[in-house]
């Protein structure tokens, strides 16, 4: 009896092993430290996606530092074929995607979980600024920083560790140079990872010019674009007519057209698609939504493929995703139809 009490104790005290993906930034290998000061198992993942060798670099360094063992996997023909050639795509058709929402499903938490699987860990971890609680999704205490915007396709939440999700920036990069990381004086990108630059050049330099007719809202002729995919709803910015500013407020795919407003307009209800629920709901249900990163929460009411803001938004766009809370608890996602 005493060798069983022994046997079940050993595996309770056994420490949980933790599969993180490590970028070569501050905040993945802060959260990296932070598991393994709390007793974790870590062992380190650095996702080959694209050409920045620096971030690779580092991220080897960051193991070496804090004494994991790392793994690197090279995902380039997979990360072009899924996440960039969507990218373009979208952009084609008309719409205006989030590469990052498609990204943290379809590869970075799918290789994690593999990972995890195939080292028989307990557990994946990011250094999102988000928070799980109870196998649901939060935002993080630290608004400004919070990214479960870009986290509401996930699934197997109860196996998922935000480490950041109580802290600020300020407090990571204080933290990563206090222990002497590499990565402590990094700066944040701007871009999603693949874009170098701006994603007007990035576009200019994989999609080709289609010249069409810029239009206002009766259909009279204003001057020419350069191609649809140059342009987003809500911009105001290159669009190259006198006497503005001028805002894009619609796309006429089918005729090439670009429709432009001395106002930009507002909108009430959007319809989504693509959904992936977190909770069980019972609809309509009083929520609050985003329609971009950045943008506040806005109240309103929930429906199964539409939601009614209580107060019109501008730029409402096709192919971004709409984020659902209640408080801060995300209830789930669709794509702006």
């Amino acid at each position: 009896m005493g060798r069983i009490v022994c046997f079940y104790y050993i595996i309770y005290m056994r420490k949980k092993k933790v599969v993180i993906a490590l970028s070569g930034g501050v905040d993945s290998s802060v959260a990296a430290f932070f598991l393994k000061k709390k007793g974790f198992l870590v062992e380190g993942v650095y996702m080959r996606f694209w050409k920045i060798k620096q971030a690779e670099k580092r991220a080897k360094k960051i193991c070496s530092v804090l004494e994991i063992p790392f793994h690197l996997i090279d995902l380039r023909k997979a990360f072009k074929k899924k996440i960039i050639d969507y990218f373009l795509k979208e952009y084609k058709q008309g719409r205006t995607p989030n590469p990052c929402v498609l990204c943290n499903k379809e590869m970075k938490f799918k290789v994690l979980f593999d990972k995890m699987k195939e080292l028989k860990a307990d557990f994946v971890a990011t250094g999102h600024y988000a928070l799980v609680e109870k196998g649901k999704l939060f935002r993080a205490k630290c608004k400004e920083r919070d990214q479960s915007y870009f986290l509401w396709k996930l699934d197997n939440l109860d196996k998922i560790i935000f480490p950041l999700g109580n802290y600020d920036k300020k407090r990571v990069r204080e933290v990563a140079e206090k222990i002497g990381l590499p990565s402590s004086d990094i700066k944040d990108s701007q871009e999603v990872c693949f874009i170098e630059k701006t994603t007007f050049d990035f576009l200019k330099k994989n999609l080709k010019q289609k010249k069409g007719d810029i239009v206002n809202q009766k259909g009279d002729k204003l001057g020419s674009h350069l191609g649809l995919w140059f342009y987003t709803i809500g911009q105001r910015k290159r669009i190259g007519l006198a006497s503005g500013p001028y805002y894009v407020i619609g796309k006429d795919v089918k005729k090439n057209l670009l429709i432009v407003s001395k106002d930009n307009l507002k909108e009430k209800e959007v319809r989504f698609e693509k959904v992936n629920w977190l909770v069980k709901i019972k609809f309509p249900f009083q929520a609050e939504a985003k329609i971009r990163h950045r943008s506040p929460l806005c109240s309103g009411s929930l429906y199964e493929n539409r939601f009614i803001f209580d107060k019109a938004q501008k730029s409402i766009t096709p192919g971004q995703s709409i984020v659902f809370y209640k408080k801060n608890q995300v209830l789930g996602g669709g794509v702006i139809k």
